[in-house]
């Protein structure tokens, strides 16, 4: 049987537009011969659809989808496509998370889906009541066994623990399914796909079944989608791949696994980051309806790396980088702000901030005379320069990017309402030492120099003060990450961070004070693409009241 995977890259909330996209790749898989088509989890709905599931008539147009695509399929064409269904029992949550077998001119066949994660960005409880009915169907002599997501992530054998108390692939193996095949919407994060791989192809070798992996693709707010979809052999041995962060229809003889596409992939951290942010940043555009971007060039690595994947994503033509320079900005970092958009091939526009502070202090005399300079002066003009990039992007219609990385908006080295204006946060799940990892690479893939080397060299600074720079206030950013790596993605406390590290615990829980009071920033930032295992986005939930210390 020929399998056809439709990795596609669909829009939360447009039903039609995910429908036209179904119905063009299923088409050109039927002309390569493919049997059976599968779509990814809620591909009818984008995913994540959050709240419009508490829409009635957004459900209800979602299932007619669904009935429009029976008539839509090629004849000798079966289609799994996930989407929602209602739960017509009277107890539970109102709907399901649905895979629909639909076949050409028959009313479409609902499976359910089992296990349904509330973890990191997932809250499918809130909507979905789960299932206990055994997904198998039968098409052209094989049995198939559905499984959505989540549904394979629940062997204790192969993860080490059990999150819920069913297996599904168990149980669909012991009723006789003779392939399995998953619908997924599985975010992206560093280092996702290789543990997906060997979930996968531990399955198969472990029940001795095919497993087919259907993914989506895009990006959807602050998740990224890679793709990747891929199918395994019975003896766990990966059989093909699709493309990472494209579409792709991946065709697959269930008679001829070792003649699978398996598509090269770069699992660098650094290749990975790039194309989630290139991705990330197109796709929020596009579905936001925004073409041109505009950007606060400071002569920094991190204006220069948010710059460098804005022109990758949108096209050097429609990105702007505006340069504030003020009496403490240097010469080198004007220099390097041009140098890096001439590199680009981007146009700038030079606003000095002089005057405008000078403004501000004699507004503010009266209120501050007699106090010394602090930390109110510095904010003061990096909210000029918020102000100004801000009504730039009024003016031009362009989406602002803002350029702070993970190390200051998780301690709180950034100004709201200033450097955190925007309406899209490019690199804020990359802490700084990956930055710097990213625009090294960057320039060694041939394209000739992207990021200055003088970018790179330089110590980090906001340019604030005079002779000010980021350690000053803060550790050197490779004990800085480390503390914050394992506070944030491993959930270490102050007492294990001291003892795994052998940092300083002054530093440490200077650090952990800092990622604590922050937190009201964070709650007011803007959305971030998720890159890393956990991200301060949608599956970021703290108190911002909270006396808990440890």
């Amino acid at each position: 049987m020929k399998i056809a995977l439709l990795q596609l890259n669909f829009t939360v909330g447009d039903v039609e537009g995910n429908f036209d996209r179904l119905v063009s790749a299923i088409n050109k898989a039927a002309a390569d011969g493919a049997q059976l088509c599968v779509a990814s989890e809620l591909a009818v709905t984008g995913y994540p659809p959050r709240d419009l599931l508490l829409n009635s008539s957004f459900v209800e147009k979602c299932r007619g989808a669904v009935d429009k695509l029976s008539s839509a399929l090629p004849d000798g064409v079966t289609l799994i496509v996930g989407g929602v269904d209602r739960n017509n029992n009277c107890d539970g949550n109102p709907l399901k998370n649905t895979a629909w077998v639909v076949k050409k001119g028959e009313k479409g066949r609902a499976y359910y889906k089992w296990l349904l994660p509330t973890y990191d960005v997932f809250d499918e409880q809130r909507y979905f009541e789960p299932s206990k009915d055994v997904n198998i169907f039968e098409t052209d002599g094989t049995s198939v066994g559905i499984t959505i997501c989540e549904d394979v992530w629940n062997d204790r054998d192969i993860k080490g623990n059990k999150r819920y108390s069913g297996n599904p692939v168990s149980i669909l193996v012991e009723a006789g399914a003779e392939i399995i095949v998953n619908l997924s919407a599985s975010p992206f994060n560093i280092g996702k796909q290789k543990e997906r791989e060997a979930l996968l192809g531990d399955i198969a070798g472990k029940y001795s079944v095919p497993v087919c992996y259907a993914n989506q693709v895009g990006g959807n707010d602050d998740l990224v989608f890679d793709g990747r979809s891929c199918v395994f052999g019975k003896d766990g041995q990966l059989a093909a791949r699709a493309y990472g962060f494209k579409e792709d229809i991946l065709i697959i003889d269930t008679d001829k696994m070792s003649e699978g596409r398996i598509e090269e992939d770069d699992f660098s951290k650094e290749s990975e980051a790039w194309r989630a942010m290139v991705c990330g940043v197109r796709d929020y555009m596009a579905k936001t309806g925004f073409t041109n971007a505009v950007i606060g060039l400071s002569g920094g690595i991190d204006s220069s790396l948010t710059a460098a994947v804005a022109v990758e994503a949108l096209g050097a033509e429609n990105v702007l980088g505006i340069l504030m320079p003020s009496p403490y900005s240097s010469k080198g970092s004007v220099d390097d702000s041009l140098a890096l958009a001439a590199n680009l091939g981007i146009k700038t526009h030079t606003i000095a901030i002089n005057s405008l502070m000078d403004g501000f202090e004699q507004a503010l005399e009266p209120v501050f005379k007699g106090l010394p300079p602090n930390v109110a002066e510095e904010n003061i003009q990096s909210r000029i320069r918020g102000n100004i990039v801000m009504a730039v992007s009024n003016k031009l219609g362009a989406l602002l990017l803002t350029t702070g990385n993970k190390s200051e908006l998780a301690v709180g080295y950034c100004t709201i309402y200033g450097d955190m204006a925007g309406g899209l946060a490019v690199i804020s799940d990359l802490f700084k030492s990956i930055v710097f990892d990213v625009c090294r690479w960057l320039n060694t893939l041939g394209r000739g120099e992207i990021i200055p080397p003088s970018v790179i060299s330089k110590p980090p600074s906001a340019e604030l003060r005079p002779d000010q720079k980021d350690e000053d206030s803060l550790p050197p950013y490779d004990i800085l990450d480390r503390i914050l790596e394992l506070r944030i993605e491993y959930y270490r406390s102050e007492d294990e961070i001291i003892a795994e590290t052998g940092f300083d615990p002054e530093v440490v829980a200077k650090v952990l004070r800092l990622v604590k009071f922050s937190e009201f920033k964070r709650k007011q930032a803007a959305p971030g693409l998720k890159i890393t295992s956990r991200a301060f986005g949608t599956g970021w939930r703290m108190p911002i009241a909270c006396r808990f210390r440890g």
